[in-house]
C-alpha cells in the first residue's frame, strides 16, 4: 500500500473490497422469517456522497426505532468472524456461543435477527470511505466522521417506517463512535449503548504513558484497510505526532456535551485498549440518565450474551419506546469485583469515581522485594538489565483483612538508568492467593492469564499535571521531553489502569516492574519500539520513597454473585 500525503495528514492507499471476496454493491430485498433484509441500501450524506448499508427490520410491522452500528470493519462480516480468535487453550469465538447471534451480526454489533423479532430496525453501516462506500476514509473518529453518523440518523428517523427515535449500539469503535456523534447532539438520536469505547486516542490507543503501541499499525494494515480511495494511515502519523499535540487534540470529543441517555459497559479486562476511557467517559458525560456497569470478563462474550442483551433491551425499550419498565429505578452503577477468572461479586456504590473509598498508601522495600505499610528507614536498590525478556523486579503485598480494591493506581518510582538517557517501564498489578500464586483473569478479548492491572510510563515524559492530578491517577501532559541524566535518580509517576478486585484475608498483590511488555500475546497492548538499554535501577526507602498508591474500600456482606445477580 502506498503513502499519500495531504498537508501534515498522511494516508494510505486502500485495498479494493473485491480482494477480500466482498463484490461490488447490489440492492436487494429479502424476507428471512419475520425480518426484512435490505443489502447495500445507498444512503445519501449532506456533501452528497453515497454510502452503503444494510438494513433489517421487521416484515410486518412499522414504527418502530433504529438501532445504528457505525464500524469500519464490513458490514458484510457476519457472526462467524468471531471464529477466527482463539484463546490460549485453542477454543474459537472470544467465548461468543454460535447460537447467540445469527449470520446477519456485524463484528462487535447487535444482532439483526434478535432485535428485529423484538420491534427494531437495525442498520450495519461501511463509513465513508471503507469497503465500497464513497468518499475517503480521511480521519478516524473526529468531528466530520460523526457529522457522517448524523447525517444517517436524520435519514433513518425521518423514514415512514420508524418512530422517529434513532439509538446506536456496539463494542469499540463502534462504541467510540457514539462518544463523537453523541457529543454533537444530533436531532433523533434518543439513546447510546457504548460498550468499551476509549475516549483518549493519544494515551490509550496510540501511547501507553508515551510508549508506542503496536496495535495501530497492526490496525491500520490489517482491519482498516479495504477502501476505494485512501485512509487515514494513523501509524504514521504517530511517527509524525509522538507527543501530544492537535492532532491527538482533534480525535477528543467533548464528552461534557453528551445528554442523551447512556448505558455503558466497561470491563476490568480490557487493559491497555478501553478500560479507562470508557470509564472516563461515563464520569464526564452529561446524561441525566447514565447507568454504568463494570464487568470483568471477555468483552465480546459480555456484550453478546443473552442477559446483556436483555438489559439492553429493557434500556433502549424504555428510552426509545417509552415503556414503564423500570429502568429508571435501576443503580447508577453495577460493578463486578474480581475473585477470580469468572468469579465475582456484585457491587452497587453510588456514583463512580466511588465517593466512598479511601486510599491505601504501600512503600516499596528493595531490599527484602515486598511493599510495607511503614517507609523503610534505610535506602535499597533493586536492578535489572534490560534484555530480550526485558528483566523484571517485583514486590509482594498481603492482606490483613478482607478488601476491595477499586479504581486506579498511582505509582512513584525513584529511578536511574546506566547506559541509557530514558526507560520504559512496563508495570503489572497481578493478584496473589494465600500460597503466592499468581491468580489469572480474562485478558484482551480472549485470553486467560491476564492481570490485575497495568500501566505504563517513559520516563522522559515524566513531567505532571498536579491540578488534573488526583490521589489515585498522575496526569501526564505528554507535550514535553526530559532525558535521564547517567546515573541520576528521579521521581517518577506511574498511571496504573483502574480495576476492581477483591481479595480475602491472607491473599495480596504483586507489584512487578520490567523493561519490556508482561503479556507478549496481548496485541493491543503490545510494544516493539523501545528506548531500554543497559540497566534500570529502582530506588526505595531512605530519601526514596517510592510507593504504591491505591483506593480501597470495605467488603460488603452478602454481595450476590456476578453471575445470579
Amino acid at each position: 500500500m502506498s503513502q499519500v500525503a495531504t498537508g501534515d495528514l498522511l494516508f494510505q492507499e486502500g485495498v479494493s473490497p473485491a480482494e477480500d471476496g466482498v463484490p461490488e454493491p447490489e440492492h436487494s430485498v429479502t424476507v428471512d422469517g419475520e425480518t426484512r433484509v435490505e443489502r447495500d441500501l445507498a444512503i445519501t450524506l449532506g456533501d452528497g456522497t453515497d454510502i452503503y448499508v444494510d438494513l433489517f427490520r421487521p416484515a410486518e410491522q412499522t414504527d418502530v426505532p433504529v438501532l445504528i452500528a457505525w464500524g469500519p470493519y464490513g458490514k458484510h462480516n457476519g457472526g462467524a468472524v468471531y471464529s477466527q480468535f482463539k484463546d490460549e487453550s485453542g477454543r474459537t469465538g472470544a467465548g461468543v456461543q454460535p447460537e447467540w447471534i445469527s449470520e446477519y451480526t456485524t463484528f462487535e454489533g447487535p444482532d439483526p435477527t434478535r432485535w428485529c423479532a423484538n420491534g427494531y430496525a437495525v442498520m450495519n453501516v461501511d463509513p465513508r470511505g471503507t469497503w465500497w462506500s464513497g468518499g475517503e476514509f480521511a480521519t478516524v473518529w473526529d468531528e466530520p466522521e460523526a457529522r457522517d453518523v448524523a447525517d444517517v440518523i436524520a435519514w433513518s428517523a425521518a423514514q415512514p417506517w420508524t418512530n422517529g427515535k434513532v439509538g446506536m449500539t456496539g463494542v469499540s469503535y463502534l462504541a467510540v463512535a457514539q462518544w463523537w456523534t453523541a457529543s454533537l447532539r444530533p436531532a433523533g438520536l434518543a439513546a447510546i449503548n457504548p460498550c468499551e469505547g476509549l475516549s483518549d486516542v493519544y494515551r490509550e490507543l496510540a501511547f501507553h504513558g508515551g510508549i508506542a503501541s503496536h496495535f495501530p499499525t497492526f490496525w491500520q494494515h490489517n482491519r482498516l484497510k479495504y477502501s476505494r480511495s485512501k485512509i487515514e494511515a494513523m501509524a504514521d502519523m504517530m511517527v509524525r505526532h509522538p507527543l501530544h499535540d492537535p492532532y491527538w487534540a482533534s480525535k477528543e470529543p467533548d464528552l461534557t456535551q453528551i445528554e442523551v441517555p447512556a448505558y455503558v459497559i466497561a470491563s476490568w479486562s480490557d487493559q491497555g485498549l478501553h478500560t479507562r476511557g470508557t470509564l472516563n467517559a461515563f464520569e464526564q458525560i452529561s446524561s441525566a440518565h447514565k447507568f454504568l456497569e463494570v464487568h470483568g470478563r471477555k468483552k465480546w462474550e459480555y456484550y453478546h450474551r443473552p442477559e446483556t442483551v436483555e438489559r439492553t433491551r429493557a434500556f433502549f425499550d424504555h428510552f426509545l419506546k417509552d415503556a414503564d419498565n423500570g429502568v429508571d429505578e435501576w443503580p447508577s452503577v453495577r460493578l463486578e469485583m474480581r475473585r477470580r477468572s469468572y468469579d465475582g461479586a456484585v457491587r452497587i456504590p453510588a456514583s463512580w469515581p466511588v465517593p466512598e473509598r479511601s486510599i491505601r498508601r504501600l512503600h516499596l522495600d528493595a531490599a527484602n522485594g515486598v511493599l510495607t505499610e511503614a517507609r523503610p528507614a534505610g535506602p535499597a536498590e533493586a536492578r535489572y538489565a534490560v534484555g530480550e525478556d526485558g528483566g523484571e523486579v517485583s514486590f509482594d503485598y498481603h492482606f490483613d483483612e478482607p478488601m476491595d480494591i477499586l479504581g486506579g493506581m498511582r505509582l512513584r518510582l525513584w529511578v536511574s538508568a546506566e547506559g541509557s538517557d530514558d526507560m520504559d517501564l512496563y508495570i503489572a498489578v497481578k493478584k496473589l492467593d494465600r500460597d503466592a500464586e499468581i491468580v489469572a483473569f480474562p485478558f484482551a478479548n480472549v485470553l486467560e492469564h491476564g492481570p490485575l492491572a497495568l500501566g505504563w510510563l517513559r520516563v522522559s515524559h515524566r513531567a505532571i499535571d498536579e491540578e488534573r492530578s488526583t490521589d489515585e491517577r498522575p496526569w501526564h501532559p505528554h507535550v514535553t521531553l526530559e532525558p535521564l541524566s547517567e546515573g541520576e535518580p528521579v521521581a517518577v509517576e506511574i498511571e496504573i489502569w483502574p480495576s476492581g478486585t477483591r481479595v480475602a484475608a491472607g491473599e495480596g498483590l504483586r507489584l512487578a516492574v520490567r523493561g519490556g511488555d508482561h503479556y507478549t500475546g496481548a496485541f493491543m497492548s503490545r510494544h516493539v519500539e523501545s528506548r531500554n538499554a543497559g540497566t534500570h535501577v529502582l530506588h526505595t526507602g531512605g530519601q526514596f520513597d517510592s510507593q504504591l498508591a491505591f483506593p480501597v474500600l470495605a467488603v460488603e456482606d452478602a454481595a450476590p454473585d456476578w453471575s445470579d445477580a
